[in-house]
């Protein structure tokens, strides 16, 4: 067997590796015999068709197959001992020409890698990093204070409609009436609310329950009847108020610490403003920190500089994908492919230099954490620990959430390695500038 190494432009290497009957004939031989054991042909026993028969049915096949198998594990057994190191994978050439099974005993296969960029990026101080922090800005502190406030408050009666308060009315279209229904504003725009701004108690108006509520599920709320039985209503109602209440905000006094803060962390306006300030940076921390982890991903391809084999890039993606993707479709994802293949390949790099490891304890807490999260935003924020427990369990099963564990825990690791090789300056903006860049980083 003979293997040679022909580098061209572009980071390419084309390997052609010559394979002759001495390469392959004993595993042909192998699995001939074993076809010969196994062939049911008519007018034979099973295991007793001649094998000029069995060579004449299979042997093309197995020639193809077995002088390919040999050839490609080669090529792999080459880059390992000649210790030259590639990107994506071997696939064949373009330039592979035919090949003649019938007569011939020596064949050239042609395969091609991607050669892998060297790596030399030296972090020191010099290098500087930007920690983007969103700027909490009084509308933001009120909006969050404001939500935060009516899970402990209370409808009470209103002279008049202002925004968004809660309706009480009475529909009447003539064959139905409904007195009590509820109307709520809140989850109306702007636009829809208005012909019920500064209405009062005793106001009546045609409405069409068809526009004042698009989804048939609301509507059939609202008429207190079965979605499958609004076809056939007519539409037309007339509505009057009976009711108008809006939420008031708790007092923040001695009783309301004690229901909202039972731990007793918060126990007066002063501190509650703080706690509502550490919760709103809370949740924008994991905003802040993925932004970072872009930020650090940015600056080190920068810095890097690698010359991908892009052409071998593209035609390995044609090939795995198995005409799945045309080469125009891959063409036009290639930009966003290409930075997410050198980010990845430059964080194997740097979990070797550091000798970075994620733990099993450490893929167990990221996925309680992911747990805790998943229950919180199903209204369960102090889920039971056994509860959680079962459901990281589940998650670390699945072998495909396991895995974007330990990438986002390891891509973590990196950025946090980085980070301590360089200078991170924190820089607070407004949260229209903090989009801005988000989409520039993306």
């Amino acid at each position: 067997m003979n293997i040679t190494r022909e580098q061209r432009d572009g980071g390419i290497s084309v390997l052609k590796v010559v394979v002759n009957e001495a390469d392959y004939g004993q595993a042909v031989e192998k699995q001939l015999r074993e076809y010969k054991r196994k062939a049911n042909v008519p007018g034979f026993r099973p295991g007793m068709v001649p094998m000029g028969i069995v060579k004449k049915m299979y042997g093309k096949g197995v020639l193809a197959e077995q002088s390919y198998h040999i050839a490609s594990n080669s090529v792999f057994e080459y880059l390992q001992k000649e210790n030259i190191d590639y990107v994506g994978d071997v696939i064949p050439s373009e330039e592979q020409g035919a090949f003649d099974f019938d007569n011939g005993t020596e064949f050239e296969f042609i395969f091609e890698i991607g050669e892998a960029p060297k790596i030399d990026v030296k972090l020191t101080a010099k290098d500087k990093v930007t920690y983007s922090k969103i700027k909490i800005d009084k509308k933001m502190h009120t909006d969050f204070r404001t939500n935060y406030l009516r899970r402990y408050g209370r409808l009470v009666d209103a002279d008049k409609v202002t925004k968004d308060e809660a309706l009480n009315v009475t529909l009447d279209n003539g064959d139905m009436r409904i007195e009590e229904a509820y109307v709520g504003l809140i989850s109306m725009t702007d636009e829809e609310r208005k012909p019920f701004k500064n209405k009062k108690v005793g106001f009546k108006t045609k409405v069409n329950i068809n526009e004042l509520y698009k989804k048939p599920e609301q509507r059939a709320a609202v008429l207190s009847v079965k979605p499958e039985e609004l076809e056939g209503i007519n539409p037309e109602f007339e509505l009057e108020i009976t009711k108008i209440r809006r939420f008031a905000d708790p007092e923040l006094n001695e009783e309301f610490f004690k229901m909202a803060f039972p731990a007793g962390n918060v126990t007066n306006e002063e501190e509650f403003e703080k706690f509502i300030d550490e919760e709103i940076e809370r949740e924008l921390k994991r905003e802040t920190d993925f932004m970072f982890v872009n930020t650090v991903r940015n600056f080190l391809i920068e810095k890097a500089q690698l010359a991908m084999p892009e052409e071998f890039l593209k035609r390995w993606l044609y090939v795995i994908n198995e005409g799945k993707f045309t080469r125009e479709e891959i063409e036009k994802d290639f930009p966003a492919f290409v930075k997410m293949f050198t980010w990845n390949y430059l964080q194997k790099h740097f979990i070797t230099e550091g000798e970075l490891k994620v733990t099993a304890e450490e893929a167990k807490a990221e996925a309680m954490s992911f747990a805790q999260m998943q229950f919180a935003q199903y209204g369960m924020p102090s889920a039971p620990a056994d509860m959680l427990e079962n459901f990281a369990k589940q998650i670390m099963d699945n072998k495909e959430q396991l895995q974007k564990i330990y990438e986002k825990l390891y891509e973590q690791k990196v950025v946090d390695y980085v980070s301590s090789k360089v200078k991170v300056t924190e820089k607070a903006i407004s949260a229209d500038e903090f989009a801005k860049l988000a989409g520039e980083l993306a």
